[in-house]
């Protein structure tokens, strides 16, 4: 690649100038910060589709079971979460 000297950078300045003009060059300059955010939030959102980050996921909530002493379990028809048992509908 050729390497640039003061003189080339400033014939390069001299065209650009005169090829936007002193009031439109602001505006150009402006447009193409602009041009390149958006380009390099694309990029990135491709590189993001394509190596997806792994999700956090929530832990388990822990299941509790119904505490229930040996005595209820033995009688029949003894409800299990402490409500009253239901009567038998024969």
């Amino acid at each position: 690649m050729p390497n640039l000297g003061t003189t080339e950078i400033i014939i390069i300045a001299l065209v650009v100038l005169v090829l936007f003009g002193s009031k439109k060059l602001p505006d150009a300059a402006r447009s193409f910060g602009r041009s390149l955010r958006i380009f390099k939030a694309e990029t990135k959102g491709l590189r993001d589709d394509e190596h997806p980050a792994p999700a956090a996921q929530p832990a388990p909530l822990p299941i509790e079971a119904p505490a229930v002493s040996p005595a209820q379990a033995a009688q029949p028809g003894a409800s299990v979460n402490g409500s009253a048992p239901v009567a038998d509908r024969h």
